[in-house]
């Protein structure tokens, strides 16, 4: 409703699309490294607050809840102030929230913080994509795309091993969360210099009743209910294993180091990976049943988890790692195939879904691993993906109404 056609698309090798890949990467390294910054310091954060690890994961849900509930709203913003000057607020608002949060004297306001830091990254996810989508060509939209998902996909395994390497190195998870948000400081200053402001892109106000609208009749359709649900499970899922996995492996029989434990995080890799590969499987298989096969992929790593083996854990991660980006990149796809307008307002939606789902397992996970151990919380993993199982085989419907 707000794009102008005064200047063509950038294809790849005209100036400015290379400013705008890399400017985008540094914004998705940003936003992953400090959303999910506590989540290797939650076993510090049991022994420092003398709080059960359900509520330490408090510390994670508080910021994808503050995300999920803010990601609209953000996106709207975007259509009235521009692109580029809410995204640069946006990253600045929450490295000043990280750096608060690495020195909150109580625990209570470190989730307030933290909460508030997941508010300010809401301008981030989908206000990046599009950006992109107003700059880039369709022809080579794929490759801009892919560079900023590669960006999420660093900064969440890279984010992780900083903090876990600085907290197994000084022995201070206030050190560790400053330090990764002084590194996502550099990568704010590198967004800012780089990225170039919009040129096919002219703000105009949104009509809070339109956006009603769109959201109503999103919610209205069944199917697209079923893929929000899907996305909700699926990373509800994904984020309660990588919550307690560091709990399992930090304990006996295995009692490795911080710094090993945060190594983990380099499974997360797997992602760019596994979604290229999950979209072509989709075009043999279908949809619907890729989905299902990416849950039972997953259900059995979460299984193999259980046994008393090293090798076993990690590799049971590696595949519940590769059911959950298969699960998600086929389901978030969907959507935008499903919607048949306001495909902007339906992709927030399913991100809403996606970090609620976050919030909700990685909270719900840590009640169930504090009152009956590892074991139990497998089997919280596997009824998620088999609830997920059952939301899939009800979508019957096609591709779009």
């Amino acid at each position: 409703m707000s794009t102008t056609e005064t200047a063509p698309a950038l294809r790849r090798g005209d100036p400015g699309f290379r400013r705008i890949s890399v400017g985008l990467f540094f914004a998705g390294f940003t936003t992953f490294a400090l959303l999910y910054a506590t989540q290797p310091l939650l076993p510090r954060l049991v022994e420092v607050f003398a709080v059960s690890p359900g509520t330490a994961s408090l510390s994670v849900s508080a910021t994808t809840a503050g995300l999920a509930v803010a990601i609209i709203p953000a996106s709207a913003l975007s259509e009235r102030w521009g692109r580029r000057p809410v995204m640069v607020f946006s990253l600045g608002a929450a490295v000043l929230f990280g750096l608060a949060a690495a020195v909150a004297p109580t625990f209570a306001l470190l989730l307030v913080l933290r909460a508030l830091e997941g508010v300010a990254l809401a301008g981030l996810p989908a206000v990046g994509m599009a950006y992109l989508a107003d700059e880039i060509d369709a022809g080579h939209l794929g490759g801009a795309m892919g560079l900023y998902v590669a960006g999420n996909s660093v900064g969440g395994f890279g984010g992780r091993i900083i903090v876990s390497a600085i907290n197994d190195l000084v022995g201070s998870w206030r050190v560790a969360l400053g330090g990764i948000a002084g590194v996502s400081a550099l990568c704010l200053v590198v967004f800012w210099l780089v990225l170039p402001s919009s040129r096919r892109f002219t703000p105009s106000p949104v009509a809070a009743r339109d956006l009603v609208g769109e959201v109503r009749s999103h919610l209205a359709d069944p199917v697209l209910r079923r893929l929000f649900a899907v996305g909700l499970l699926l990373m509800g899922t994904f984020v309660c294993a990588y919550n307690y996995v560091a709990f399992r492996l930090l304990g006996p029989p295995f009692s490795l180091p911080d710094l090993v434990v945060g190594f983990v995080f380099v499974l997360y890799a797997v992602g760019t990976v596994t979604s290229t590969v999950a979209g072509r499987l989709s075009t043999w298989l279908g949809s619907r049943t890729t989905v299902l096969a990416a849950c039972g992929v997953a259900a059995l790593g979460a299984l193999a988890m259980l046994a008393p083996v090293l090798a076993l854990v990690i590799g049971g991660l590696a595949l519940l790692t590769v059911g959950f980006f298969a699960g998600h990149a086929i389901a978030s796809a969907a959507v935008g195939r499903r919607a048949a307008h306001g495909r902007a307002v339906a992709s927030g939606l399913y991100l809403f879904s996606y970090y609620v789902g976050s919030s909700i397992g990685g909270t719900l996970g840590g009640v169930v691993f504090g009152a009956a151990g590892w074991s139990a919380t497998v089997v919280f993993l596997v009824a998620l993906l088999a609830a997920t199982a059952v939301v899939v085989l009800g979508i019957r419907a096609p591709a779009r109404p």
